[in-house]
């Protein structure tokens, strides 16, 4: 009995592999730092900005980077370090609860779908037409309803966010259901909740996590797209997709406005992706030696 309390589907590394692997691949290592770095600098951008990111002072607009605005200053003269910093902080807090939200929503659905068959069909249907619909579209019809706005974009991203979580979700889960051990857990009487949170949930959880690191930077690449499109956060809010939008007009005569919050954007994006990649294989049991 006390053999079937705490299954699991697979042997899954242990937490002192996990970090030993991951420290191991060096570009793993650089791009979490770079991670890490820019989240916090996005943090502390009351603390660290050098000059306020809304104030305008025409007399020194469209300057270069040099030593008294290292990243130079946009068509109204405010500091872009200063405004990518606070920009930051609002791409990733739009990119961190769309995942969140969304990720839990669409485990939910993906698991319950696999652990009662009867729904499965029509679950999955459903799902099947929320993926065909884009994020831009659903971007714009939320703008069209709520008006333009950071929770347009939330609200589209999450959107977006959950179909594609929830057929991860149901795929890992059909794989955990038919494993012999819940089978154990319905014989031995244990209620639909703990089967399914403590045998199907959790034996899940590693491949919904990776997947959740990947979409990150799907998601901040997306929701920087709507700003650019207007459908974001309004002026004079600093956000790094709408930063790219005020500089397009000028990209010939001072194209470091609208190549910093770009240049910002991909790294964050790349730092994502491969921190995700990594994590896809050291949880992977398969790849465990």
């Amino acid at each position: 009995m006390s053999a079937i309390a705490a299954p699991v589907a697979v042997a899954l590394p242990t937490r002192a592999s996990i970090w030993r692997r991951l420290l191991a691949d060096r570009a793993a290592t650089v791009a979490a730092l770079l991670l890490i770095v820019l989240v916090v600098a996005a943090i502390l951008a009351p603390l660290i900005a050098p000059y306020d990111p809304y104030a305008i002072n025409l007399g020194k607009a469209m300057r270069t980077p040099g030593a008294e605005n290292w990243l130079g200053t946009d068509a109204t003269g405010r500091d872009i370090l200063s405004r990518v910093l606070y920009g930051m902080r609002l791409t990733l807090l739009m990119g961190v609860m769309s995942v969140l939200v969304g990720g839990l929503l669409g485990a939910a659905i993906g698991v319950l779908a696999a652990f009662y068959r009867k729904i499965d069909g029509v679950v999955m249907r459903v799902i099947d037409m929320l993926l065909a619909f884009p994020a831009i579209l659903i971007g714009l019809a939320a703008a069209a309803i709520f008006g333009p706005g950071l929770a347009a974009v939330v609200f589209a991203l999450i959107f977006a966010t959950v179909p594609d979580v929830a057929r991860i979700a149901r795929g890992a889960a059909v794989g955990v259901a038919s494993q012999e051990f819940l089978e154990a857990g319905r014989a031995i009487g244990l209620s639909d909740r703990v089967l399914l949170w403590r045998y199907l949930a959790l034996n899940c959880a590693s491949t919904i996590f990776v997947f959740l690191t990947l979409r990150f930077g799907q998601v901040i690449l997306i929701g920087s797209a709507l700003g650019f499109l207007g459908l974001g956060a309004q002026p004079p809010t600093a956000e790094l997709g709408m930063m790219a939008a005020d500089g397009r007009g000028l990209l010939f005569l001072a194209p470091h406005i609208v190549t910093i919050p770009c240049v910002f954007i991909f790294l964050i994006v790349l730092a994502a992706n491969v921190v995700g990649d990594a994590l896809r294989d050291v949880l992977d049991p398969r790849l465990v030696a």
